[in-house]
């Protein structure tokens, strides 16, 4: 990795998360004789929502057939895995189960297993009480969907050996080096960065948490905006490890992106309990208490966030309650893990801030966001399950932005 930006450099991927790597990566091995210079604000890869995941490779249940998601989620697992065995790296297949507790759960857990085969999800089946205890003695509920194909990996491992063939096949990677500024030209865009100035032919924006000002900034729809929400993490103690042998997950809300409380083992081996999902006034909030005006005065005054507020106001205190009270938090894990105990579990140290794009009137957009403007291709929304789609996804970045280039003038 570099500590000089370049003074001009034919595609500029700006933000080194696992799919900014990802489209660099692809960008090179499709224009070799390119110069392709990676942006990244802090000082390492991965920092963000890359490096805070839990590390689940999501098998492709949960998304709206024919949707991006359903379609690179599946094949972008698919590669992961193939990704993750050429390097050498532990992918471990561990599996899950989606588990309904209640009878009136019934009806969204068919939704889902009819989700997952129309997206191809491989070997997802669904199972009754007996074989959910099978596979997960400790769960509890009137029926399940196994899904064999959903693991878990360290995602920053994965960046970190993308970021090693991209500057193998002739890449750049400048960290340290905040974007605060792009202006789109004729022939290029100029970028305005704490280490000075880059013009660059192209632009690839995978900035996540703060896309959409980089977007704005380059012409395109305020609408939709980043709004951050913050996910925290129980622990289970290690002489309890033991109530958990993969990923236990319940039915999740139909109206919200979120899946909900789950219990994960890490790729450590740690069995994680969460995320919560409370609205934040930074988004880069890894501490509750952490505030920047600026990303608190956007959130506020945007008219989607006000909106969603009033739709899902018992939803926030819910998550709230959850926050503040562990014994709240563990009691909503408890009903599809009964033996689970408050002295079970102690507070993790792993957070996450997922950059949730809110459309204007207020709904949650729940399908990653792909657009265009003059020399740029933008990422507005990649949350989860980005990281597990990242080697799909760069390719889609990819092809929008030959379809950009097309239309660029020559120089």
């Amino acid at each position: 990795m570099d500590d000089v930006a370049p003074a001009r450099t034919d595609i500029c991927v700006v933000g080194g998360g696992i799919v900014g790597v990802a489209a660099g990566r692809e960008l090179q091995r499709r224009h070799p004789d390119a110069t392709v210079t990676i942006l990244e604000r802090e000082h390492e890869l991965a920092v963000h929502q890359s490096g805070h995941s839990s590390g689940v490779i999501h098998a492709g249940i949960y998304y709206a057939p024919g949707s991006l998601k359903a379609r690179l989620c599946v094949e972008g697992a698919r590669r992961l895995y193939e990704y993750c065995e050429e390097r050498g790296l532990d992918a471990r297949r561990d599996g899950k189960v989606i588990v309904a507790t209640r009878e009136s759960e019934l009806s969204r857990l068919g939704e889902l297993e009819g989700r997952g085969i129309a997206n191809g999800v491989p070997g997802l089946r669904r199972i009754e009480p007996a074989e959910l205890r099978e596979i997960e003695p400790h769960a509890n509920g009137v029926a399940a969907l196994h899904s064999p194909a959903t693991g878990v990996v360290d995602y920053r491992a994965v960046t970190k050996a993308l970021a090693e063939d991209f500057v193998a096949a002739g890449g750049r990677v400048v960290t340290g080096c905040e974007v605060r500024a792009m202006t789109p030209g004729t022939r290029s865009v100029m970028l305005a960065h704490s280490r000075g100035r880059t013009e660059a032919g192209n632009v690839v924006l995978c900035a996540g948490p703060w896309a959409d000002r980089l977007a704005v900034a380059a012409g395109a729809d305020p609408d939709p905006r980043v709004v951050p929400f913050r996910g925290a993490y129980l622990r289970l103690r290690p002489e309890r490890s033991g109530l958990v042998g993969a990923n236990i997950y319940p039915v999740p809300d139909p109206d919200l992106p979120f899946l909900g409380m789950h219990l994960t083992r890490d790729p450590h081996g740690n069995v994680l309990l969460g995320p919560t999902a409370l609205f934040v006034g930074a988004r880069d909030a890894y501490r509750l208490r952490r505030v920047v005006p600026r990303d608190l005065l956007e959130s506020l005054t945007w008219p989607g966030t006000r909106r969603m507020m009033r739709r899902f106001w018992r939803n926030g205190i819910v998550e709230l309650r959850h926050a503040i009270s562990i014994r709240s938090f563990v009691a909503e894990c408890r009903r599809y893990v009964p033996e689970l105990r408050r002295e079970d579990v102690e507070r993790s140290h792993h957070s996450g801030v997922r950059a949730q794009a809110i459309a204007r009137d207020g709904s949650l957009v729940d399908d990653f966001v792909v657009s265009e403007t003059e020399h740029a291709v933008h990422v507005r929304n990649a949350p989860s399950p980005a990281a597990t789609s990242s080697l799909a996804l760069a390719e889609l970045i990819a092809d929008r932005l030959e379809r950009v280039s097309e239309t660029t003038p020559p120089g």
